[in-house]
């Protein structure tokens, strides 16, 4: 993600086993495979990882600028109402 190659982030980062790692930082790899999908415009993808992370970490997520980005962008970017799903993350994340 860093040196900007998306799809080499989308292709390897979801195959990484975060089990072992605190909770902070698999919530953090969760974000960064999000910003990766988001990329590629796999929204559905990327909406996954962020709820997977705020099942695990819900303060992390909610207080994480990333998470708060994409989730008001996506919303933003709807064409009328929003998913039930995206709407109550929004909701939870203080962004509507």
């Amino acid at each position: 993600m860093v040196l900007g190659d998306m799809q080499v982030a989308v292709d390897l980062c979801p195959q990484i086993d975060t089990s072992s790692l605190p909770t902070e930082r698999r919530t953090r790899h969760n974000l960064e495979v999000a910003r990766a999908l988001s990329a590629h415009n796999r929204m559905d993808d990327a909406m996954a990882k962020i709820l997977e992370a705020d099942s695990w970490a819900p303060e992390k997520v909610r207080n994480h600028y990333l998470a708060r980005e994409f989730v008001l962008t996506w919303v933003r970017n709807q064409k009328g109402r929003p998913s039930r799903s995206l709407a109550d993350l929004a909701k939870r994340l203080h962004v509507i």
